[in-house]
């Protein structure tokens, strides 16, 4: 899985870098086929915004958060994937 990081209005440290790589690649437990991750960062005076898209095996995946804080939006965007990765999965398996 590649994950592309952007920042805008905002400088991506190694801290974050590191902490996005750590939690996308806990997505993987329940869907192997992750192809690509690109993640948009974004600070909009005092919201903090991410937002990622992941080219899946059958589909693209998107979702965003906002927070005040960017490492709580980081994780209410994982959330959101996990929940959408899952149902993408039983939808694979359906057919």
């Amino acid at each position: 899985m590649q994950i592309n990081l952007t920042g805008h209005q905002l400088d991506i440290t190694p801290a974050l870098r590191d902490y996005v790589s750590e939690k996308f690649q806990k997505l993987t437990r329940h869907f192997d086929h992750i192809n690509n991750v690109h993640v948009v960062m974004s600070v909009e005076k005092l919201v903090q915004r991410i937002e990622a898209k992941l080219n899946v095996n059958g589909g693209e995946i998107f979702a965003d958060a906002e927070h005040d804080d960017m490492y709580a939006a980081i994780d209410g965007l994982l959330d959101k994937l996990d929940r959408q990765i899952i149902r993408h999965k039983e939808k694979l398996i359906r057919h």
